[in-house]
């Protein structure tokens, strides 16, 4: 039973090391091997599987081969390690525990390709597929792509230009898409420039604003588009006319208002004038009333003394008689 335990413990011990000296291999070989010309990008939306190609030429049974997946931007760089029949979990970099294998019937065939399974915006990056035995590396360019549908809303009305606003955004895109807008017959619309923000999940938000007249159908497409991962969404709006012709109506409303409310200040001015001018012609009549008054009362005495002092010559000289 003891001398079962001490196998077991110098077995173990035995294959720990063994794993060392592969990983060790891996990693100083890595700068001695040959330059292969990069394959085509390889494309893949969030949440899908892909596989990425590293095929021997000619084809050999590469089942009791070591051969290394890996990223050189990741720490440590290992996807994936095959060796002697089996693979190596030890130096497995833990993004990958799970969503990482290889086939042996196509190992048979000299298939090195490295399956992955619900890639996520992180899995986006340069892989290498690096046999020691042949000193030959593989590159695969892998883009993870996201998608999502473009929302149009209404922005407000330009009245400069007589024309409608509309404002298009999109969350969650990659890599960075373009935004374009196009009319009722696909031709492009001058819009103003993209504005691009990039979350903190790698994701792109981009929006965009464009001032439309009104036209023969009124029916105005943004178009966000990737260009590398293939992919297009558009979303389509209609501007009803009646809304053009309401914006024309309100202008003039406006317009009217203004020339209304001109006219309403200028009479309740000439109004307040002409008050003030009566208030004044009254004053001055009151005044020459009141000249008249005082003068009429001066005169009435200068009568009443007259008379008076005729009076009293008459009694005198009667008296004298």
């Amino acid at each position: 039973m003891q001398h079962s335990r001490m196998v077991n413990i110098k077995d173990g011990f035995l294959r720990t090391i063994f794993v060392l000296a592969v990983f060790i291999l891996l990693t100083l070989c890595g700068g001695q091997s040959q330059q292969i010309d990069p394959l085509q990008p390889v494309v893949v939306m969030v949440g899908g599987d892909i596989v990425l190609p590293c095929q021997l030429e000619p084809p050999v049974n590469a089942v009791s081969m070591t051969m290394e997946w890996g990223r050189p931007d990741l720490e440590p760089r290992f996807v994936y390690v095959w060796h002697d029949g089996q693979e190596l979990l030890v130096t497995q970099n833990q993004a990958y525990k799970g969503s990482a294998s290889l086939s042996i019937d196509r190992l048979k065939l000299g298939d090195l390709s490295l399956n992955l399974y619900r890639v996520t915006i992180s899995d986006n990056g340069r892989y290498r597929c690096f046999i020691p035995k042949l000193d030959e590396e593989y590159f695969v360019e892998l883009v993870v792509g996201a998608v999502s549908l473009p929302g149009i809303s209404l922005a407000g009305i330009d009245k400069a230009n007589s024309g409608v606003m509309l404002d298009c955004q999109s969350n969650g895109w990659h890599p960075k898409p373009e935004v374009v807008w196009l009319d009722g017959e696909g031709n492009l619309l001058s819009a103003g420039p993209t504005e691009t923000v990039r979350g903190p999940d790698d994701l792109y938000t981009v929006s965009s604003r464009v001032t439309v007249e009104k036209r023969h159908s009124n029916i105005f497409t943004c178009r966000v588009q990737q260009k590398d991962i293939n992919q297009t969404r558009e979303t389509h709006i209609y501007v009803p006319e009646d809304f053009f012709m309401a914006q024309s109506n309100c202008a003039a409303s406006i317009t009217f208002s203004v020339l209304f409310g001109f006219m309403f200040v200028l009479a309740v001015a000439l109004f307040l004038w002409k008050r003030r001018q009566n208030e004044i012609e009254r004053s001055r009549e009151e005044l020459m009333r009141e000249s008249k008054k005082k003068e009429f009362g001066k005169d009435e005495v200068k009568t009443y003394c007259g008379v008076a002092e005729q009076r009293g010559r008459t009694e005198m000289y009667g008296t004298g008689y």
